[in-house]
């Protein structure tokens, strides 16, 4: 069994004393005004009529309808009704809601921020099938309208003058007619790699718009124009012994 503590035993007891007391109180005033009322002559007025009143007046008052007590010109008893185009007006005569005037976001708690992410599964997956799907059918339309024959055999005694390599190696082939082979094979073509791993290092902006992604976007444009430029010259601007030529004037060796 658990025991009460000393302090709220002793609360508990002075509370029920008191309450004893005016319990007792109350009884003894309920005698005496038995006792008054018996004892008082017949001419005396009935409570609720002028004359020594038992119920205060203004307790009389409260048990009165609102709609059927008189009206007075007090304004803290009966304050003034506004009616026409002016009622429930706010400051400066609007009447907005007040939800209307809060900011949704004091009121709002949001916990997550939206973004233009999309799902790899069935979003992104469905428009690459379809991307791959369209140029399967246009590689194969194209192989099958365009004639590409093989070339004849390699003849080892006879080497093939201009010689070039494939057109997505001839601007490596440009650079060796122009730099050492260590310069142009690796120095050169090893820092363009290296700076294009490091653009998204450096540039760490994660907007995806042109404006906000400048270096980034200029610097693959500098790479891909310089290496266009040089597949350029190496397929129409170099003849025998791989000397520059015009083509309109020595001819165009280049075959795909």
């Amino acid at each position: 069994m658990v025991e009460i503590p000393e302090h709220l035993r002793k609360r508990a007891e002075e509370a029920r004393a008191k309450a004893e007391a005016a319990k007792g109180g109350s009884v003894a005033e309920t005698a005496k005004e038995t006792e008054a009322v018996t004892d008082a002559p017949s001419d005396t007025p009935s409570p609720g009529n002028s004359g020594d009143e038992k119920i205060p007046a203004h307790l009389l008052d409260r048990a009165v309808p609102a709609s059927k007590q008189p009206s007075t010109n007090d304004p803290s008893i009966n304050p003034p009704v506004q009616t026409g185009p002016q009622a429930g007006e706010g400051p400066d005569g609007h009447n907005q809601r007040l939800l209307t005037v809060v900011k949704a976001g004091s009121i709002q708690d949001v916990k997550t921020t939206p973004t233009d992410k999309v799902h790899v599964w069935p979003h992104l997956l469905i428009a690459e099938f379809l991307a791959a799907l369209a140029i399967t059918l246009f590689t194969t339309l194209f192989s099958i309208v365009v004639n590409a024959p093989l070339l004849e055999l390699a003849d080892f005694n006879r080497t093939p003058n201009p010689s070039k390599a494939p057109w997505y190696f001839l601007g490596l082939q440009e650079l060796l007619t122009m730099f050492h082979p260590m310069v142009a094979g690796v120095t050169i073509p090893g820092m363009g790699i290296f700076l294009l791993i490091m653009a998204p290092f450096i540039d760490r902006n994660p907007s995806n718009k042109p404006e906000h992604r400048k270096f980034a976007i200029s610097l693959m444009t500098v790479h891909m124009m310089f290496w266009a430029v040089l597949v350029m010259i190496g397929s129409f601007f170099r003849g025998p012994g791989f000397n520059f030529v015009f083509p309109w004037e020595g001819g165009l060796f280049f075959e795909l």
